[in-house]
């Protein structure tokens, strides 16, 4: 067979970072325009005084860097303080039907929205509107609601919290908890996992703790594009000798080496930092039979060190005095066929004995992970995993040692710290209703999925989405489009147009707002947001520049808008709230006692911590104890048994950040100017007939191989040979989401299986033809 020359695919010779990441934001701010006049937006970038990132949740080393941005963090910015605008120009140019067929990326790049709009059926266009009128239809819309739960209500990670603690108490005293949001989509198996398991549902480890650990984990997750802040983090305890050990389906350069643009000597020498000292390529969804086996051979040579006089491997003091279920998880183990766990992780024995001793020979161990390990059916038994071997050997509690979920937006966590979520525990509910004098819903709302489904099957008739992209993020697309289609109400408040808003409802209306890099100007002046890092920072975040239309509001100040139309003679006084963000963090903590002494220690360089009550070895799990929890039985078991099915898992390129494309490159993939690719492994292209380049099909195999669902099919892609385990395949996100369906998810956290995807790969039915 001919081996086709693939235009836009080649081999990427560099380091992450370096003079590439650096050509690469002064492209970004040539191409936006309004950040090459104003360089203070990057330099005021996770500055004291300055505003946080809207990029990824990495902390900042105490907020006072010189230089604390990366390359997608430039992007993110320039993104969002470009110099191009979406008129009411622009939209009585373009009708919706036009827009519907231009590419994400186009509609994005159309600039800043500068005006309220509503969607006009008559004409097909966005018109504008006042900012009273809009509000007042969208109380009316949903006053007409024969109930509140027929309304959802989403929310984006890059929200502060004053906005997400208003935006709760809003639809909390409307009377309803459907509060779907981005982390359904992402680390919901963290936050469902993690509190079983240590009783908190976040990491433990400070940025303090990388200085004083002696091993790192990374499991399933790509830094160099997604948090690239946290590679000088790495670099730093590479460069001290402290083994890091990847465990990713696909190489990834920035897990492999790293050319900081701070360091001098590096950038003049084209040197670079070699980051993992060990590299095993985990089959796609093999990631509970790679912990598990690791945690085997680490019982296995604890148990030959007893038997030789030694103490063994574990720590027994520790899950002695700290944890229960110790026992249940050993038989597990020890009843696992070493055979079945390399099949199901992809890895040879050998190799996780060695990962296991490498985790044996550290005194405090960091284990980091992503997306790559949540975004599967299993994907909260996959946390608890981590957990496990993290409390085989103490290393939860201790100094240089802990679990570190890796959050994407950079304000996920803190959201769902000040309320959103739609299973709210009883004490902050009392807590809330006696600080504002109304009675809380307390049945459990919808989640991401139940409230996509709800919607298409009309049991909700109204959505209001507070930044994101939802229908675009969400799996089975096309079924979550025709189901928005059909809403009597959809609101959106964003700073840029995407395809969610051209899903015209009965009555849509869209808000523009303020961006984190913008001056937030209220009654008593200018404000300051705050925001969660990673791991439990809060800091203050100010924006500098000019806003992109003096018709734009805050988050805060519409969501006080929307809430006073919709909750008139409620008793809360919206106005006031808005009118001194400190006010709202008065409230906050009033309703959080962990926010105590807010608005003092946010004054304070770098901010606060809140307390994680795992760090100090308190467990706040029903036993009071951490908990080995084992996995369930069929957690190893592929989704089908079709022998020609691969598992494909959804990626984000390079020049991405979640739905929004920057550009089309994927510069450390090798990838120029396209996105219609599948990464495949040599040895599965020769196995199914086909050659690098090829054009094929893919189709979603159905794991219940009932043949209910209609096919889903990802049509006209490339086929790229890349270095990623056999089995394995890969594409790009949100793409490829057409080939997941919604009822595929983890049935625990609600999370879309979007990292283990059957799927069947043929050569394209036109070039067939």
């Amino acid at each position: 067979m001919t081996k086709y020359t693939v235009p836009g695919v080649g081999p990427y010779g560099g380091s992450a970072g370096g003079w590439g990441a650096l050509q690469a934001v002064a492209r970004a701010l040539r191409s936006q325009m309004a950040v090459t006049t104003d360089l203070r937006a990057l330099l005021r970038a996770n500055q004291p005084n300055g505003f946080d990132c809207p990029g990824c949740a990495w902390p900042d080393p105490r907020h006072t860097s010189s230089f604390e941005f990366c390359e997608n963090g430039a992007k993110a910015v320039s993104w969002e303080a470009t110099g191009k605008r979406a008129t009411p120009d622009f939209f009585a140019r373009h009708p919706v039907a036009e827009l519907w067929g231009w590419s994400d990326h186009k509609l994005e790049d159309q600039g800043r929205l500068t005006h309220p709009l509503a969607y006009d059926h008559g004409s097909d266009r966005f018109v504008p509107v006042g900012w009273d009128e809009a509000f007042g239809r969208i109380g009316r819309a949903l006053r007409r609601l024969p109930s509140p739960d027929l309304a959802e209500f989403y929310t984006s990670g890059r929200t502060s919290n004053e906005a997400a603690f208003l935006y709760q108490l809003f639809v909390r005293a409307f009377g309803t908890n459907n509060f779907p949001d981005c982390s359904n989509m992402c680390h919901e198996a963290t936050s469902v996992g993690l509190p079983e398991s240590i009783g908190v549902g976040k990491g433990t480890v400070s940025l303090d703790d990388f200085e004083h650990c002696d091993t790192i984990f990374c499991i399933g997750h790509n830094p160099g594009t997604n948090h690239p802040r946290m590679l000088a983090t790495l670099r730093a305890a590479a460069r001290r000798g402290v083994p890091i050990v990847v465990l990713n389906p696909l190489k990834e350069r920035g897990l492999e080496r790293f050319t900081a643009p701070q360091s001098p000597v590096e950038m003049l020498t084209l040197g670079a930092t070699r980051i993992a000292s060990s590299y095993l390529q985990v089959k796609v969804g093999g990631d509970v039979a790679a912990l598990q086996g690791m945690m085997k051979a680490l019982l296995e040579a604890d148990a030959r060190e007893r038997a030789e006089g030694g103490d063994g491997l574990l720590d027994r003091a520790f899950i002695a005095q700290h944890t229960t279920g110790f026992a249940v998880l050993a038989d597990q183990l020890a009843g696992l066929a070493w055979e079945a766990v390399e099949q199901a992780s992809g890895l040879p024995r050998a190799r996780l004995r060695e990962a296991a001793a490498i985790y044996a020979g550290a005194s405090r161990a960091i284990v980091c992970y992503g997306m790559g390990i949540t975004q599967h059916r299993h994907g909260t038994s996959s946390v608890q995993q981590i957990a496990n071997l993290l409390l085989l050997r103490g290393n939860i509690g201790r100094k240089g040692a802990g679990i570190c979920p890796l959050r994407g937006h950079s304000n996920v966590q803190g959201d769902r710290t000040v309320g959103i979520t739609e299973a709210p525990a009883a004490e902050f509910l009392e807590r809330l209703g006696r600080e504002f004098g109304f009675t809380p819903p307390s049945a459990r709302g919808h989640n991401a999925v139940e409230a996509v489904q709800a919607i298409g099957a009309g049991r909700s008739r109204a959505m209001v989405c507070l930044g994101g992209n939802l229908a675009v993020a969400m799996a089975d697309p096309e079924l979550v489009f025709a189901g928005m289609r059909r809403l009597d109400l959809a609101v959106h408040v964003a700073t840029k147009l995407n395809r969610s808003h051209l899903l015209t409802a009965g009555e849509t209306i869209l808000l523009p707002c303020l961006g984190r890099t913008e001056i937030d100007l209220q009654e008593t002046g200018a404000q300051a947001v705050t925001v969660e890092d990673s791991m439990s920072m809060v800091h203050a975040s100010r924006g500098g520049l000019e806003p992109a239309s003096p018709e734009l509001r805050s988050e805060p100040a519409i969501i006080a808008g929307i809430a006073a139309a919709t909750l008139p003679g409620c008793g809360i006084d919206w106005a006031w709230l808005i009118a001194d963000y400190d006010r709202i963090r008065d409230r906050i903590e009033a309703v959080f006692p962990d926010f105590a002494g807010y608005n003092r220690r946010i004054l304070e360089p770098g901010g606060f911590r809140l307390p994680v009550a795992a760090a100090e070895r308190v467990w706040h799990t029903p036993t009071g104890k951490a908990c080995f929890l084992p996995a369930p039985g069929d957690a190893q078991a592929p989704p089908v048994r079709d022998p020609q099915a691969l598992l494909l898992t959804t990626i984000r390129s390079h020049d991405q950040y979640n739905t929004t494309i920057y550009g089309l490159d994927d510069r450390y993939r090798g990838i120029t100017g396209r996105r219609d690719v599948v990464f495949m492994n040599a040895q599965d292209l020769a196995a199914l007939g086909l050659v690098h380049g090829e054009r094929i099909d893919l189709e979603a195999v159905d794991p219940a191989e009932a043949g209910a669902r209609p096919p889903r099919v990802l049509s006209g892609m490339t086929a790229v040979a890349h270095d990623i385990a056999p089995g394995s395949a890969a594409a790009y996100y949100p793409e490829a989401n057409i080939l997941v369906a919604l009822d595929d998810h983890d049935p625990r956290s609600g999370t879309p299986s979007y990292k283990s995807v059957p799927v069947r790969i043929r050569k394209a039915a036109a070039a067939a033809a």
